[in-house]
């Protein structure tokens, strides 16, 4: 009875993963010479592989580069004839990633477009548990197990940093509010101060008028 309530709560979490599993497929069309570039963004600590591949065109080639904000280089491979490959890395901090993908004509032919398909893993999904299971000889609970702690280290870290983000928003918000009062406190000093002046001024200009005593 235990062995079943666990396969149920195993299943059950697996469909919680597999509906928040943080894979990105895209399929597109890229002329030569026009560059494409898709960004996402990513929290610190977490690895993220992707995979390319674009149609065959006889003498194409193609260039892929991921770079970060700051303009680190995260992969690079210029003009290449095959038609599939692979980067991985690791985000150092929170940061958005940019993957570029250029495609160029050999010189004297028609300019054809080429199919690309991009697929892009991060977090948990990134992660090979079929060589894991491999390399620690893990039996096939073991392994969805091993998962389930993954995910479940996933979505601690992830409430973390909305609760982190909930926190800086309400900081900035305050001191917004703050800012705010202050500014109205000094823009009625101002107003009361001209309107002084103005009174002041006006009772002057009224006397040497001999309009009033």
């Amino acid at each position: 009875m235990d062995f079943i309530l666990l396969e149920y709560i195993i299943f059950t979490l697996l469909l919680y993963w597999g509906s928040i599993a943080n894979a990105d497929s895209l399929r597109f069309y890229l002329q030569p010479s026009v560059p494409r570039c898709i960004k996402q963004e990513i929290h610190k600590g977490v690895v993220v592989t992707g995979e390319y591949e674009l149609s065959d065109v006889p003498g194409s080639k193609a260039s892929v580069k991921v770079v970060d904000t700051r303009g680190h280089t995260l992969h690079n491979r210029e003009e290449f004839v095959d038609t599939h490959g692979k980067f991985a890395f690791t985000a150092d901090e929170y940061d958005m990633f940019e993957i570029c993908i250029t495609t160029k004509s050999p010189p004297g032919t028609v300019n054809r477009p080429r199919e690309v398909h991009l697929t892009t893993k991060h977090g948990i999904e990134a992660k090979n548990y079929e060589q894991l299971a491999k390399a620690e000889k893990l039996k096939p609970l073991e392994v969805e197990l091993r998962r389930l702690e993954d995910l479940s280290e996933s979505i601690v870290h992830d409430f973390q940093y909305m609760r982190k983000r909930e926190e800086e928003m309400r900081d900035t918000n305050e001191s917004t509010n703050s800012r705010v009062l202050y500014l109205s406190i000094f823009s009625m000093c101002c107003l009361l101060g001209l309107a002084l002046w103005q009174v002041l001024y006006l009772r002057r200009y009224f006397k040497a008028k001999k309009l009033i005593d």
